[in-house]
């Protein structure tokens, strides 16, 4: 249940930090801010963390999947050698 939590929490903050870099690179245009560089710096750092709490998710069997054209685990198929 945590693990959904922080994932909604550190979307919602790359989210906010994309728009504020939006924000700064239309403020900013034509000084020599580097506010944009650092929000966007941010924001691949919140995506990265974001990217590897899903990953711990799937890894762990904490998050999983419930799409109908994902059938789960890889299981062994046995197949009968052709003839």
């Amino acid at each position: 249940m945590w693990l959904k939590i922080i994932i909604v929490i550190l979307f919602i903050a790359v989210l906010i930090s994309l728009s504020s870099a939006l924000v700064f690179l239309l403020k900013d245009m034509g000084s020599q801010s580097k506010r944009t560089l650092y929000a966007l710096g941010i924001r691949v750092s919140l995506a990265a963390l974001l990217l590897s709490c899903i990953f711990y998710g799937l890894y762990t069997g904490k998050l999983n999947s419930s799409a109908p054209w994902d059938y789960g685990p890889a299981t062994s198929q046995q197949s009968e050698p052709n003839n």
